[in-house]
């Protein structure tokens, strides 16, 4: 799945276009590297998101193509430093 809709169906970004425009603004990172939003998730990337000041790093645990909104939170592990 694209990194774009994987934010999006994980619901950590609210829409898809405005997961799109953090990776051309270098504001995802995927396993210590900027990642472009067409960036093919795998089960266990490190996915960095910097919106802000606030910066939220997360595990991806699974990818499905639809997810209801409780099932979201399932979808990743929040890393916590």
């Amino acid at each position: 799945m694209r990194l774009d809709k994987y934010l999006k169906v994980a619901r950590l970004i609210k829409r898809r276009t405005v997961a799109n425009e953090a990776c051309d603004t270098q504001r995802v990172v995927v396993n210590g590297r900027e990642a472009k939003a067409s960036y093919q998730v795998k089960v266990g990337d490190i996915i960095e998101i910097t919106i802000g000041t606030r910066t939220v790093k997360v595990k991806v645990l699974s990818i499905p193509e639809h997810v209801t909104k409780q099932d979201a939170a399932l979808m990743y592990s929040e890393i916590t430093e």
